[in-house]
């Protein structure tokens, strides 16, 4: 059983069942956190849809906290849920502003991860 994550008439990743949830549960909860919507609403048949403008701002938020945190575990705890979260704004066509210092990396760990996100 899969959880997709559509855009429109896309679909950004094809996830699996426990996988999608996990990432949607973690996303409401940043959003929580970080006081924005997540811009993603549950499909009634299963996964979700993507607003683009709130996912676009939800990660970018989220990459604020990771980049502007000196806390190792915040940062850590962060990390995996931002990957995801750039590359399926990747795969909307959306973008956030990176620190030139976090590129690199970022985008090392978005292309290995996105070999592995199914769409």
């Amino acid at each position: 059983m899969s959880y997709p994550f559509e855009y429109g008439d896309d679909t950004l990743w094809d996830a699996g069942y426990h996988s999608g949830q996990l990432y949607r549960a973690l996303a409401e909860g940043a959003a929580g956190l970080l006081e924005v919507p997540s811009g993603l609403t549950p499909a009634p048949q299963g996964g979700c849809t993507v607003d683009g403008a709130e996912f676009q701002a939800f990660t970018q938020r989220l990459y604020d906290l990771h980049a502007d945190s000196s806390a190792a575990v915040l940062r850590d705890l962060a990390h995996g849920l931002l990957v995801t979260s750039l590359v399926l704004l990747d795969r909307t066509g959306g973008g956030i502003a990176v620190r030139p210092q976090d590129t690199a990396a970022l985008d090392a760990a978005k292309a290995a991860l996105a070999r592995t996100m199914a769409s």
